[in-house]
C-alpha cells in the first residue's frame, strides 16, 4: 500500500478540547477515526478517548494484516466503545452519561469502508469532485429531510447542535455503515468533527485538498475553520488520507509505503489522554484525576476489546 496521512486537533474557541483523533495501519489496511465528546468538561473527553482508543486497539489485534470483514469490525468496535462508556458512567455514578459522536474508516484491498454515529463526517473526494459523504444523525438533518428547512438554514438553525444518535447514550447507538467503495490513486478521505464542516463548505474543503498535499491541507483546513469560527468556535479535528500516488506529482508528497512492513507490525498515531486545566472552574481537574482516568480507560479497553 501507498498513502499519505495526517491528523490534527485544535481547541478552537472553547475552554477544552473534547475531540479525539487516531489513525493506525498494518501492511495491508489503514484505519482512521474521529470522535467528538459531549457531556460536560472532562467526561466528554473520556468518552471520546475511550472510543478512539478502543477502535485503534481492536484494529491492532485484528489487522493480520487486513480486517476480514471491515463493516462488521467497525460496527462491533463502536458498540464496544459505547458499552465501555456506560461502564465508566456506572462506576462513577454519574447523573448523565458522557457521550460522543464517531466516524471511522478502513481502507484495504482497493476499497474504502466506513461507519458513523452522530454528526462527525467523512468526505470522499476524487480531485475536486465529492464522491460521497456521510449523512448527519442530527435534528437539523431530519428537518431538512422532511423539507422543513433549506440546506442553507441547516448551518444557522438554533437546533443545529442537537445530535440524535451517539455512543454512550441511554439508547443503543445505530451504527450507519457506508457503501463499500473502490478507491483510486489520488483519492482523498477527510474525517472531521462538526467544528470543521459547520464553517467550511464542501467546495472550500475540496479546493484546499486539491491544492495541497494532505500533510499541508489538514493544517490549512483547520486554519480556515478556526478563523471562521472565531472566539466562540468549536473544537476542530481532521484525519485526512490521500491514497496511492498524488494526482499532482509536482507536489512533495509524504507517502507511506508498507511494502517492506512486517506482517505482524501495526503503526498507530493516538495522542495520550490529556485535558486542559481551567483553574477558575468550580472543580478543576487535577493530575490525580487525569491519572485515574487513564487507568480506567485502560481497564475499559481491556474488558471490551476482543
Amino acid at each position: 500500500m501507498k498513502f499519505a496521512i495526517f491528523q490534527q486537533s485544535r481547541q478552537g474557541g472553547r475552554k477544552y478540547n473534547q475531540d479525539r483523533v487516531a489513525y493506525s495501519y498494518s501492511k495491508d489496511a489503514v484505519l482512521m477515526v474521529v470522535a467528538d465528546g459531549m457531556g460536560g468538561h472532562f467526561h466528554g473527553e473520556v468518552a471520546a478517548q475511550i472510543t478512539v482508543q478502543m477502535i485503534a486497539d481492536m484494529f491492532q489485534k485484528h489487522a493480520q494484516p487486513h480486517i476480514k470483514d471491515p463493516h462488521r469490525f467497525l460496527s462491533a468496535a463502536m458498540i464496544s466503545g459505547h458499552d465501555a462508556i456506560l461502564d465508566y458512567t456506572e462506576k462513577h455514578k454519574l447523573l448523565e452519561s458522557p457521550r460522543t459522536t464517531c466516524v471511522a474508516a478502513i481502507v484495504q484491498q482497493g476499497h474504502a469502508y466506513w461507519a458513523h454515529v452522530g454528526d462527525s463526517r467523512l468526505y470522499f473526494f476524487r480531485g475536486m469532485r465529492l464522491v460521497t459523504r456521510t449523512k448527519d444523525h442530527s435534528k437539523v438533518q431530519q428537518l431538512f429531510d422532511d423539507g422543513k428547512i433549506s440546506g442553507e438554514e441547516m448551518y444557522t438553525h438554533r437546533e443545529r447542535n442537537k445530535v440524535c444518535n451517539c455512543l454512550g447514550g441511554f439508547l443503543p447507538p445505530e451504527v450507519e455503515l457506508g457503501k463499500r467503495t473502490p478507491i483510486r490513486d489520488g483519492d482523498t478521505l477527510i474525517l472531521c468533527s462538526d467544528g470543521v464542516w459547520s464553517v467550511l463548505s464542501e467546495t472550500e474543503i475540496a479546493s484546499i485538498i486539491d491544492t495541497y498535499t494532505i500533510t499541508r491541507a489538514v493544517p490549512e483546513l483547520l486554519d480556515h475553520a478556526e478563523f471562521r469560527g472565531g472566539e466562540d468556535g468549536d473544537n476542530l479535528s481532521v484525519v485526512g488520507m490521500t491514497w496511492g500516488e498524488p494526482h499532482n506529482r509536482g507536489l512533495h508528497h509524504d507517502t507511506v509505503s508498507t511494502a517492506a512492513m512486517p506482517l505482524e507490525n501495526v503503526t498507530t498515531r493516538l495522542d495520550p489522554f490529556s485535558v486542559a486545566r481551567d483553574t477558575n472552574a468550580r472543580q478543576p481537574v487535577s493530575e490525580d484525576d487525569i491519572e485515574r482516568a487513564i487507568q480506567e480507560i485502560q481497564t475499559a479497553i481491556k474488558k471490551y476489546s476482543k
